[in-house]
């Protein structure tokens, strides 16, 4: 009997999906065979090919503690995925062949013996004699030769490799609904599509200049622009501000820089004010001015920070809300874990650490938040795997990027990963290397990226 098993596991933010497949083994059949009529009692083809899924449990970090694990309840999901028509299936062949010469006219064929209860004839079984090994033999050769296994790329959005003695690989292309948890309010699965399509129009009206150094500064250059978020990286780290906080303090320095022309002597008093702001926006006990004064060893009073503070809000109209790529790094990564089949926190940790080393290089300023996002999101599951493709119908759908609109962008972040941001800019890197970030900023990336990665699914034809 050939049993193929799947399990499905949906956690907050993946399910890994392990198809296995067990030896075909053909037992000879008793000296005696009684006869019976009918199948009535016997299961069907997709009883005896597996279970129902069961749920799971994946580790997910918590806020500073990073290496517990908290378990969740199982997805609706695994439903979905237990009558997936995708999933290959084991289908006796359609072709008949003779008879061995040895078998009786009442002897059982070789359809008989290979049934897997779909006919509805019933079945009549004489006895073998004592002397029909060879019978035997034969009847289990050809039924070893009868089994095979069904592909179903006919089916949209269908990818899926096997050899004919099992799985070498398996590759699985359909879209995973992320948005059916309705019973945690936090993850608003009925708003969740209208909110991001909202944040996608957001992103390009509240986002800074792409040239405003050549434009706009003529005291300051990109490398003190990264000097200064290097520093900010050590601050939100030291004070454990949540990630958002950063990402929200650079969004308004940019935009800030993008209008308003600044001595070199203030860029720091810039940053702490746009943290002071941010903070009050992102966290529940924000740090106060007199704080901020002192990690600044005392440079600005706390006066000159409240007054850089009214400048920021006044010349950004007080529009504190922007879309950031940490906005939508949260939600991709959801779509990215589904079908991840490893570790979920690598995968999270690596496309963090990559976001946060674009904050630094000025060049990728001209892409928007939501392609970083998806960019890293890329380059994190290549990294991980070099020899997989990164992109898969989920992400499309929910990122809305092809793989060759993320070309450019996951190129340029390539580059970053592999040279740095240079000169002393060391704090993403650092933070990213220790043990409770699982030492994502060591991973190995191989040289280059192949091309085919970048090409669209439309330009791909099944196997």
């Amino acid at each position: 009997m050939v049993v193929l098993g799947e399990r499905a596991v949906m956690a907050s933010s993946r399910v890994p999906l392990v198809v296995s497949s067990a030896p075909c083994l053909l037992a000879p059949p008793p000296r005696r065979v009684a006869a019976e009529q009918g199948r009535a009692g016997r299961r069907s083809p997709s009883q005896r090919r597996g279970g129902d899924p069961e749920g799971g449990s994946v580790p997910k970090p918590t806020s500073g503690q990073f290496d517990q694990a908290i378990p969740h309840r199982g997805s609706t999901l695994q439903k979905e995925l237990a009558c997936s028509p995708y999933l290959p299936t084991i289908v006796p062949s359609v072709g008949h062949h003779d008879c061995s010469s040895g078998l009786s006219d009442n002897s059982m064929s070789k359809e008989d013996a290979m049934s897997t209860g779909d006919s509805t004839e019933s079945l009549d079984i004489d006895c073998l004699d004592d002397g029909d090994s060879e019978v035997v033999s034969s009847l289990q050769h050809l039924a070893d030769d009868k089994l095979h296994i069904s592909d179903n790329r006919d089916v949209a959005g269908v990818a899926s490799k096997w050899t004919k003695h099992g799985c070498n690989s398996v590759e699985i292309d359909y879209i995973v609904d992320i948005d059916n948890n309705h019973e945690d309010p936090q993850l608003c699965a009925t708003l969740a599509f209208d909110i991001y399509k909202h944040l996608r129009v957001a992103e390009t009206k509240k986002r800074p200049s792409t040239d405003f150094v050549e434009t706009i500064q003529k005291n300051i250059d990109t490398s003190m622009r990264a000097v200064l978020i290097d520093w900010l990286v050590e601050v939100t780290e030291e004070y454990r501000l949540v990630p958002e906080t950063l990402y929200l303090t650079v969004n308004y320095i940019d935009r800030y820089l993008s209008s308003k022309v600044i001595n070199r002597r203030k860029m720091q008093l810039l940053g702490v004010a746009c943290l002071l702001i941010a903070s009050k926006y992102e966290e529940i006990c924000p740090p106060q001015v007199e704080e901020l004064c002192y990690i600044s060893d005392n440079t600005y009073t706390k006066d000159e920070v409240l007054k850089m503070e009214a400048s920021v809000l006044k010349y950004l109209k007080f529009e504190m809300t922007a879309p950031t790529t940490k906005c939508f790094l949260r939600r991709f990564l959801r779509a990215a874990q589904v079908c991840h089949e490893a570790p979920v926190l690598h995968l999270e940790f690596l496309a963090n650490y990559i976001a946060e080393l674009s904050l630094l290089e000025y060049s990728l300023i001209c892409y928007v938040p939501s392609l970083i996002a998806a960019s890293s999101i890329f380059l994190a599951k290549f990294i991980l795997k070099p020899t997989e493709n990164p992109w898969n119908s989920t992400l499309s759908f929910y990122t809305q990027y092809k793989p060759s609109d993320l070309c450019d962008c996951a190129k340029g972040l390539h580059r970053l990963f592999l040279v740095g941001p240079g000169g002393n800019l060391r704090a993403v890197r650092e933070k990213y290397s220790q043990h409770k970030y699982k030492f994502v900023a060591k991973k190995y990336s191989p040289p280059s990226i192949p091309a085919e990665f970048f090409e669209d699914p439309s330009s791909y034809k099944p196997d």
